[in-house]
């Protein structure tokens, strides 16, 4: 198994979303307001009206867990309990994606991730 990087990675992106919807539960924060926000990272997509190179890297810019990881830290530090929660259910978002096999864009199609081809 330690010779299978997409097993490798499935796996850590399943402990990565069970351990965000674990504390997500844990926070009590609201299963409604996860619902609705689930999808919103993939309104990024609209990138590609633009074209590949610009769909690519405003996808990649919501698909990394740079924005919500920081999002999480400034909004306990500031005690803004809203921004922990998006920045789980964005988390969450996220690891979904990678475990499902969509990766980062390259901006050359849609279709190219750095996990896979997507057919």
């Amino acid at each position: 198994m330690l010779t299978h990087p997409s097993t490798l990675l499935r796996i850590e992106e399943s402990a990565l979303l069970l351990a965000t919807l674990f504390t997500y539960q844990h926070l009590h924060y609201s299963w409604l307001l996860f619902a609705t926000l689930f999808l919103t990272p993939d309104l990024f997509m609209l990138g590609y009206l633009a074209n590949a190179r610009v769909g690519a890297a405003t996808y990649n810019l919501a698909h990394t867990l740079t924005l919500p990881l920081a999002l999480f830290l400034i909004g306990y530090l500031q005690h803004w309990s809203l921004a922990p929660a998006i920045a789980l259910i964005w988390t969450a978002h996220i690891a979904l994606d990678r475990l499902l096999g969509y990766g980062l864009k390259y901006p050359t199609y849609f279709k190219d991730t750095h996990l896979q081809h997507i057919s």
